[in-house]
């Protein structure tokens, strides 16, 4: 499939297809089952050493999980890739994977709550120091960059300042250097941002957010153009801790996938219609979105991505007791964390998925205590918009 030059919306549907399913099938089927059998144990070797691809156990491969990988590695332009039961078995097992006692990793200072935790924390107890940096400051990149550093990670856009990285000028410093270079490519999704083709090594997602998109899938995947890598990351450290993705979580994702384009764009166009209308709304003091003119990481953020996401924050005047009141004024937007469902959800990172962070430093890590995060949904934009505005208004 592959071969031939498809457009994304065409491999999201087809990508990594490997011949006709079972029966003549449509869609997939879900293998709903933790074992597989064998007529010998001849039989069995040969898929113990990997002489052949027969299945042994779901922990390790699967026909449902092996369709997603497939069709991930098509989209982010890769050649393989590992499903994971969660975006954070994708992290920190990639995390694991590269580093070892004695080594340091260089992380952007803006991450999402737990993977801060995992680099400054858990890595931390089994000897890996972790260096916080600005990466939109490439020089501080550089000085941060030691003979120990064996990986450069980082989210972009960030996670919840939307800070825009340049992909390219970091993977140039990384290689020079002989550094792996991890992005997490959550919030762009493979629509709008291919980290591989700009020199990443391996992207990951929390599937559970756009390649779902409908909020009832809790999923990883971590993809790469290192096949051998891909076949250490999956047994020796996916199998090993156990991460492994259900078959039925596997199918839905499949699905989720067929409609990402659709999905993506809808939420592209509603979000950059509610960053205009909150950048000259009176109550509003800031507002980040990649895809306004007077977002410092526009320029970067149009040269990288096909499209600049449905991610949004901003800050409001009266600070975190005002943000208070907007997020628990909402009536059609849904106060939760995560992000990427058809659903419309608002959030306070610092109080909710960012609660890890310590609050005295949190200027240091580009976001305030009350910065308000936003997933635009697939609503009617006026709608959303009218919710807003009534929140921001209420007194």
């Amino acid at each position: 499939m592959e071969k031939r030059k498809y457009g994304l919306d065409t491999i999201a549907i087809h990508g990594g297809n490997k011949g006709r399913n079972p029966e003549n099938a449509l869609n997939p089927p879900i293998f709903q089952t933790s074992t597989f059998v064998f007529d010998t144990i001849e039989q069995v070797e040969k898929a113990m050493s990997f002489e052949s691809d027969d299945y042994v156990y779901t922990r390790g491969n699967n026909p449902t999980l092996k369709a997603f990988e497939h069709r991930m590695a098509a989209l982010e332009a890769g050649n393989a890739s590992v499903a994971f039961a969660s975006g954070m078995a994708a992290i920190s097992s990639v995390l694991f994977s590269f580093l070892k006692p004695g080594d340091n990793l260089v992380a952007n200072h803006c991450l999402y709550g737990s993977t801060y935790t995992v680099a400054t924390g858990l890595m931390r107890r089994y000897n890996v120091n972790c260096k916080i940096v600005d990466m939109t400051d490439v020089n501080s990149l550089e000085e941060a960059i030691d003979k120990n550093t064996r990986v450069i990670y980082f989210e972009t856009p960030s996670n919840p300042s939307l800070e825009i990285i340049d992909i390219k000028k970091v993977t140039e410093i990384g290689r020079a250097k002989g550094v792996k270079i991890v992005v997490d490519n959550t919030f762009a999704t493979p629509y709008f941002q291919r980290p591989l083709t700009l020199g990443a090594d391996v992207v990951v997602h929390s599937a559970t957010k756009y390649i779902s998109g409908h909020g009832d899938v809790v999923g990883g995947v971590a993809v790469s153009k290192d096949e051998d890598y891909i076949h250490s990351l999956k047994f020796d450290y996916m199998c090993e801790f156990g991460g492994v993705m259900s078959p039925f979580n596997a199918w839905l994702l499949l699905r989720g996938l067929k409609t990402l384009g659709v999905r993506m764009r809808q939420h592209e166009k509603n979000a950059l219609e509610i960053a205009r209308f909150l950048e000259k709304h009176p109550g509003v003091k800031r507002v980040y979105y990649p895809g306004l003119e007077s977002f410092a990481g526009h320029d970067t953020a149009k040269s990288q991505m096909d499209g600049f996401g449905a991610m949004l924050s901003f800050e409001v005047d009266g600070g975190l007791e005002r943000a208070k009141k907007v997020v628990n004024n909402v009536k059609l937007i849904k106060l939760a964390v995560s992000l990427g469902d058809c659903e419309t959800l608002i959030e306070l990172p610092a109080a909710m998925t960012h609660l890890g962070y310590p609050k005295e430093k949190l200027a240091e890590f580009g976001f305030t205590e009350s910065m308000i995060r936003i997933s635009v949904g697939l609503e009617n934009v006026e709608d959303i918009m009218e919710d807003l505005d009534s929140a921001i208004r209420c007194e």
